[in-house]
């Protein structure tokens, strides 16, 4: 270990898919006496792992990880009940003097541990007509009628989404203001220093045409399917996932694997830069270059930044 933060600092790694946070990750947590926890909203979910490229617990070197494979595929994500989990991850390795080193590409999941964010309530009989009419008529119809009221929404939320795009509206006609209204400042809960993970889009989209390929290889198919038997077709969240989506087209004859293969590269990109975009709107993150070029230096410059945020 070279050196330690503050036991009151969070550590949090962002930024786009396969930008290398995991790996950046563990190294932080091995240096500054930390552990990890998960803000990659489909890591949270058991047996999920090829797809969503969970670490191996050999790849993780002795660091503890919080929040992996805690939600069966069955069950909905709730934003606000993750926050409520990190929260207490992150307050009791803080307690123990360890520090909590926040790792995942889910923009939302990312707030919700580290800022200052209560959700507004739901209306059941609103809930339930919307999500019939999401039945009856797909998302990509709600999602036009939440690009009007909320551009901003309408770009952040995948037209694909359709458990978020009914989230969005249901707050819209709750609170009488657009969704992105709700979404909360920049006023923090935690000391926090935040490392964006930056890599140019080439190189990006080549790297997430590689991982897909590999994921492929390593078996992606015969996960979904042992997972498909568990109940994944029926989630309403984590059937949704990329790779998974794709593979349940196949499965069903929908497509072929190729097809699916090829898909789940192209919505991959379409994602990597939505996240980008995302985390660019916080002026509290700090980019450093994953580049090839720079991957070596990455893990030194990182641990830079963090002492001198420490010091400063």
């Amino acid at each position: 270990m070279r050196s330690a933060a503050p036991a009151s600092r969070v550590i949090a790694v962002v930024g786009p898919t396969a930008a290398g946070k995991s790996d950046l990750g563990v190294f932080l947590a091995q240096q500054l006496g930390g552990e990890v926890v998960n803000a990659d909203s489909m890591q949270l979910y058991r047996g999920m792992d090829i797809g969503t490229a969970k670490l191996t617990v050999e790849e993780r070197g002795g660091v503890p990880h919080h929040l992996l494979d805690i939600w069966d595929v069955t069950e909905a994500a709730s934003v606000a009940e993750y926050q409520r989990l990190a929260r207490a991850e992150i307050d009791r390795l803080l307690a123990a003097g360890r520090t909590p080193i926040l790792v995942g590409g889910s923009g939302l999941y990312v707030r919700g541990a580290l800022d200052v964010m209560d959700f507004p309530g739901t209306d059941p009989e609103l809930r339930a007509r919307l999500e019939a009419e999401l039945e009856e008529r797909g998302p990509g119809v709600l999602h036009a009628r939440l690009a009007a009221a909320d551009p901003e929404a309408g770009r952040a939320i995948l037209p694909s989404n359709g458990r978020r795009i009914v989230r969005a509206l249901e707050v819209i006609e709750i609170t009488g203001k657009p969704f992105t209204a709700n979404l909360p400042g920049h006023d923090s809960v935690y000391d926090t220093v935040q490392i964006g993970v930056d890599v140019a889009r080439p190189e990006l989209d080549e790297r997430i045409a590689t991982r897909v390929d590999r994921m492929w290889e390593a078996g992606l198919v015969d996960e979904v399917r042992a997972l498909e038997a568990r109940g994944l077709r029926e989630g309403r969240t984590a059937a949704r996932a990329l790779g998974y989506q794709q593979v349940l087209a196949a499965l069903a004859g929908e497509c072929t694997e190729d097809e699916a293969r090829a898909e789940t590269i192209r919505a991959t990109k379409r994602f990597a830069r939505r996240q980008d975009s995302w985390f660019r709107r916080d002026p509290r993150v700090h980019w450093l270059s994953g580049a090839a070029e720079d991957r070596g230096e990455l893990p030194g410059r990182a641990l830079t930044l963090v002492e001198r945020a420490v010091t400063a």
